[in-house]
Order: structure tokens, then sequence, then C-alpha cells
């Protein structure tokens, strides 16, 4: 058997973004020098290349959504961080961290740099919030009394409460719900991965309020 090829740098595994920007370089302040001299190796869209993160979440401020996100963190559970790039991807208003100020960012893959992430230490205090910013709170889990998801209709303005990775959301974060939703299931598996519900949720939200 002959021996298997040698595997040139970028083969399998491509450079992501741009190099270096030809000079002379564009000029406004939105522009980083640094990312401009050595490239701009970041996920982001094309039109975000070279751009500071401020300027960038300045940008996503004039058109951010009226959805919200929060999510239960008693468990450090590693799923926020996968959550928190599908928020990402909806431009939401503001992911909540309830319970332990730390989480996982792993998965976030650094887009939490360009969200605001509010931390509230109870449930009490994140019902605080949405109350000031009369936001209502929709939970997405499986518990009895939930209702499908598929026949929701979700509110312009609320913010979509996720509990953890298997135990699911707690009991107080249950009642500080207005309502509870579910997705529909059909196989064995009593639940799905918690990251993989809150993106089904976020589309059904936008399949009702940004492709009209």
């Amino acid at each position: 058997m002959s021996n298997p090829p040698v595997i040139g740098p970028g083969e399998f595994f491509p450079v992501v973004g741009v190099g270096p920007h030809d000079k002379p370089w564009p000029t406004g302040d939105h522009y980083d020098p640094e990312l401009l001299e050595n490239g701009d190796r970041r996920n982001v869209l094309d039109k975000y290349r070279y751009w500071k993160v401020e300027a960038i979440v300045a940008d996503l401020d004039t058109k951010r959504h009226l959805l919200s996100i929060a999510i239960e963190n008693w468990q450090h559970d590693l799923n926020i961080g996968s959550v928190v790039r599908t928020a990402n991807a909806f431009n939401v208003s503001s992911v909540h961290i309830v319970g332990k100020r730390d989480w996982n960012r792993r998965g976030a893959m650094v887009t939490d740099k360009y969200l605001h992430v509010i931390h509230h230490a109870t449930v009490s205090e994140f019902q605080e919030w949405s109350k000031e910013n009369s936001c209502p709170i929709i939970g997405i889990d499986n518990v009895p009394g939930s209702l499908p998801l598929e026949k929701a209709e979700l509110p312009l303005r609320c913010v979509l409460f996720f509990g953890q990775e298997g135990a699911g959301m707690s009991d107080e974060a249950i009642a500080a719900c207005e309502k509870i939703y579910e997705i529909s299931q059909f196989g064995s598996t009593r639940s799905m991965n918690a990251s993989a519900a809150a993106a089904i949720a976020m589309y059904a939200w936008g399949m009702q309020h940004l492709h009209k």
C-alpha cells in the first residue's frame, strides 16, 4: 500500500477569513488598524471584515429584533454557548444568564461579544427585568401542561426561557413563565438537546415575525 499523500496547509481545513488588506487602507473609525495590517480571521459576515468589535455591535444595535433569550445556569451547562451562538444568528435584543454568572463560552465561538449579555443571580431578579421591560417570559420545555410550539402565537416582544440540559426548567422558572411550549417529538427519547430545542424555538419565532 502506498503512503498517504502529504496534506498541505488549507487543503482540507481552509483558512477562515481574509488576509491583510491591500494598501491604501479604507478609511473610517469602524476599521481596526490591527486587522487591516494582519488580516481578519473571525467568523463574521463579509460586510464586517476588518471592523472593530464595538463598531459591529453598534451596527447590529440598529437592527436588533424584539426577541430576547434567557437560559438557566445552575449546573454550568455546556449547551449555553451553543444557545448563545444561535441567539447571535437571530440578532436578538439580549441574552440573559439566570443563576451562576460564569458559563462555558466555548460553544459560543466568541459570538457573545456581539450580543448584550445580562446576568441575573435569581429567577425573581430576571422576572423583575421582564416586568420593567414589558417583555413576557415564554418557557420552552416539555413539562406537564405545555402547549405545542407548532400551534403557538409567539409575541413579537418576548423572552424565550430555556432550562438546563437534562434537568430542564426549575420549578421557579416554570412559575415565572406566562406560557410554556414544547416541541412535538415522535421518537423514543424523552427530550432533545437543549441547544437544538433553542434553535427550533428561535426559528419558530422568526417564521412568525421575520418572514412576512
